[in-house]
């Protein structure tokens, strides 16, 4: 399965400039002669990291990014896992994640679950009330998480357990923390055998760094692929998930586990 992973400096405020971006960064991408199967977008890439300013710049349902992705997906033949995206709904706004088919089809959608405290996101959001649970597309199953997200183990591993095979991590991650960001996906793939693709981005907004190094490691654990920190980038990567099984078979974590003591 053959990735693109979009690592992009946005224009903090201005969802038109964005889209335009991520449009332009998609025909360059499907214009090449090995076509990627998935594009993979950072968190909240429409607005950027703009907290105070949501309200007035949060879409109502996905109503703007849905048909976006929706028409880039049928056009260019490609599957989105659409980053997130700031979303008015049932009177609050939320850093919803999207996944779109190359059909065109919604496939999946997730509310952030955890929070950012130590940028005051909990002023600004509302917490997703749901479980991250596994979507499929092309018949692999797979799950998606966002940014701080990351920390909680057992986000990832109730992905596992459903038979992921695929971890995907959008995120705009501070440069601040880069060695958690990066140790932490490694983490989530030894323990849980299966690879983990994350999308972040560069630049800066209102004091805060973001830290690149967008980043792909395998189920062994290993750094496949990363992106500097502070280029815009796209990592080009295909995926062999015949890997997974076999790493699980080789050391056999998931058989081993005590599900009748935790």
């Amino acid at each position: 399965m053959k990735y693109a992973i979009c690592q992009i400096q946005l224009v903090p405020g201005h969802p038109e400039a964005n889209y335009q971006l991520i449009e332009q960064w998609t025909h360059t991408v499907m214009s090449a002669e090995q076509k990627p199967d998935i594009l993979v977008l950072p968190e909240m890439w429409t607005t950027a990291y703009t907290l105070p300013d949501l309200q007035g710049l949060a879409e109502h349902r996905l109503e703007i990014t849905l048909p976006f992705l929706q028409r880039l997906a049928m056009q260019y033949d490609v599957h989105f896992i659409g980053g997130s995206v700031a979303n008015q709904k049932d009177g609050g706004i939320y850093n919803t994640a999207l996944v779109v088919s190359r059909q065109g089809e919604l496939v999946y959608e997730y509310d952030k679950a955890h929070l950012v405290p130590m940028l005051n996101e909990p002023a600004y959001l509302q917490e997703g009330k749901s479980l991250a649970r596994v979507f499929e597309l092309d018949g692999i199953k797979m799950g998606v998480i966002i940014c701080y997200d990351l920390r909680f183990p057992e986000l990832a591993r109730s992905l596992a357990l459903e038979g992921a095979q695929v971890l995907h991590i959008v995120a705009e991650w501070p440069e601040a923390r880069t060695s958690h960001w990066q140790a932490l996906q490694v983490a989530r793939a030894i323990e849980n055998q299966f690879y983990v693709v994350s999308s972040n981005v560069i630049g800066s907004y209102d004091g805060v760094e973001f830290a690149g190094c967008s980043m792909v490691s395998d189920p062994w654990g290993d750094t496949l692929a990363q992106a500097s920190q502070d280029k815009e980038e796209t990592l080009l990567i295909s995926l062999n998930l015949q890997q997974v099984p076999k790493v699980r078979e080789d050391v056999p974590v998931f058989k081993s586990r005590r599900a009748d003591l935790y």
